[in-house]
């Protein structure tokens, strides 16, 4: 066989294997069921992390979230909420001093410009108040589909879409649900397989199953109620998976004043 030959019988290889993923991708409808029931027991009442008390502080709160943990935002945004607590006010402050405030969220140069450019469109264009579409989300500054999907979803109960960050794209793959890397693909996959009624809660619990459970480096496939659905598995199941769920409920912190208007 030649080099030539080898190249194209490997290339041919390849796409054969990306084709086997792709049918793996879908689920049937009893397993996507029972799928949905092991993932709502696991996480009851799924909440967003980010503490705030309105659509613009959770916008303001998502951005600076971007290569940062909820925990670190949480320790921010109170001091920064109280020193301009509208819109128009963080938009007029000194970029300096909200360059200080949001040091501790990394990047602070690039995410105190984004955050008072995104309040001063919405004083320009919207009345200071966060639109409630994703057409309109999606066209302020430092807000992608992600953002915009989680502000309309947590702060207005609009099902736009479905989030997916690095715990959602990673949980879906490993239980066959997309076989895309890209985020606007596995959105698509997840709207075709979950009814739009649970894209808000759906999308959050594979969210933080993904945070707390099915983590990057130490997954822990024994203690997981999804075990024996997912093909990823590193480890036996321990125990009933009703047993298993209730130990991952155990895992969330559901913390009073984290939504709009509390």
């Amino acid at each position: 066989m030649t080099k030539k030959t080898r190249r194209k019988a490997k290339a041919s290889g390849k796409g054969a294997a990306r084709k086997s993923t792709a049918v793996k991708a879908r689920r049937t409808d009893d397993e996507l069921s029972e799928l949905l029931t092991r993932l709502t027991a696991a996480v009851p009442s799924p909440q967003c992390e980010l503490d705030h008390r309105d659509a613009w502080q959770l916008l303001t709160a998502t951005i600076l979230a971007a290569q940062s943990t909820d925990k670190i935002i949480n320790t921010v945004t109170p001091e920064l909420f109280r020193r301009w607590p509208t819109p128009a006010d963080l938009a007029a402050a000194p970029r300096e001093d909200v360059e200080k405030a949001v040091f501790r969220t990394g990047f602070f140069r690039n995410k105190a410009k984004a955050i008072q450019n995104c309040s001063q469109a919405l004083v320009d264009h919207h009345g200071g108040e966060v639109p409630r579409t994703i057409e309109e989300m999606v066209k302020l500054p430092g807000v992608a589909r992600k953002t915009a999907n989680v502000v309309l979803g947590v702060a207005y109960g609009i099902s736009s879409g479905i989030v997916v960050d690095t715990h959602v794209k990673r949980v879906a793959r490993l239980l066959g649900m997309t076989d895309s890397d890209r985020p606007e693909q596995i959105e698509r996959d997840l709207q075709e397989q979950l009814p739009e009624q649970l894209w808000i809660e759906g999308g959050h619990r594979i969210l933080l199953h993904g945070r707390y459970l099915c983590l990057a480096k130490k997954p822990d496939c024994a203690r997981c109620p999804l075990n024996e659905l997912c093909s990823a598995r590193q480890a036996e199941p321990e125990g009933s998976w009703q047993d298993r769920a209730t130990h991952e409920a155990s895992l969330f912190v559901y913390r009073p004043g984290s939504g709009e208007g509390s």
